[in-house]
């Protein structure tokens, strides 16, 4: 009856050295400054990179539409015989239509075109010239002067387009400076003046085989034709299509001038409608 009961400790871990060695786990300091990796999949979607030719396509759409507007007219036949769209109409439609497309696509910033004055024309051959242009500077790094051809039942007499006795003073003068030559030689001479990255470009309004399609003849070495004839006419620009197999599309005659090698020759035929 008298066994003893020892009392429990008041503090039973006391003696437990397994608890009185424990330390709690410290991780190791990180560099909060130090930005956090990328994700893998952050890499795959990396910005396009812009290409010196992404033009291309836009100037192809521009001159599409241009072709395709002018084409409508080009081919009327008025039942009654009264609608004769003149020539300086027609290029008109053709001009203003790429401009209008060619805002809508955002082009002119990479791509631009300047529609000649009356006396530019005279002077210098070219309904309009477009030009590629540099990037940083808005410079034109190549150009393309550009002159209308249109089948006429008279040709020569007419080519400028205006008549002496109803034009202005400034047109006036500009004819008589320039009557040594003709548009085509005119024009010519500019684009040599420039140099190789100057494009003279003969748009055919219709040809006397097929006048229901726009062709152009394009090249930045027409005057080595001038030492081997006495002029250039529309019959010796007619020629060249007698020797070519191959008809460039507006999109290929552009690829082949920005990838020409500094300094060659290029001629091309090519067909816009």
């Amino acid at each position: 009856m008298g066994e003893n009961m020892s009392k429990p400790s008041a503090k039973p871990f006391q003696d437990v050295t397994f608890f009185t060695s424990f330390k709690p786990y410290n991780p190791p300091a990180t560099n909060d400054a130090a930005p956090p990796r990328p994700s893998i999949f952050s890499t795959l979607r990396r910005p396009p990179v812009a290409k010196p030719n992404d033009f291309i396509p836009l100037f192809s759409d521009c001159i599409t539409a241009a072709s395709s507007r002018t084409q409508e007219y080009l081919i009327f036949k008025d039942p009654e015989d009264k609608f004769h769209p003149s020539p300086d109409a027609l290029t008109q439609i053709f001009l203003m239509t790429y401009i209008s497309q060619s805002v809508n696509l955002n082009l002119t910033d990479i791509f631009n075109c300047t529609a000649m004055t009356p006396e530019q024309r005279i002077l210098l051959g070219a309904d309009w010239v477009w030009a590629v242009l540099e990037k940083s500077t808005k410079n034109p790094r190549i150009q393309i002067a550009v002159q209308v051809l249109h089948l006429s039942d008279k040709e020569g007499g007419e080519e400028d387009g205006v008549l002496p006795e109803t034009c202005s003073e400034s047109v006036q003068m500009a004819q008589r400076e320039s009557s040594d030559r003709n548009m085509y030689e005119r024009m010519v001479d500019f684009c040599t003046s420039v140099g190789k990255d100057c494009y003279a470009l003969f748009l055919f309004f219709g040809r006397k085989n097929d006048k229901s399609n726009i062709y152009g003849v394009l090249s930045n070495n027409f005057e080595a034709a001038i030492g081997k004839c006495d002029k250039i006419d529309r019959a010796l620009l007619e020629n060249f299509f007698k020797g070519s197999r191959y008809l460039h599309t507006p999109s290929g005659m552009m690829q082949s001038i920005v990838t020409r090698n500094e300094g060659d020759p290029l001629t091309l035929m090519i067909k816009f409608s």
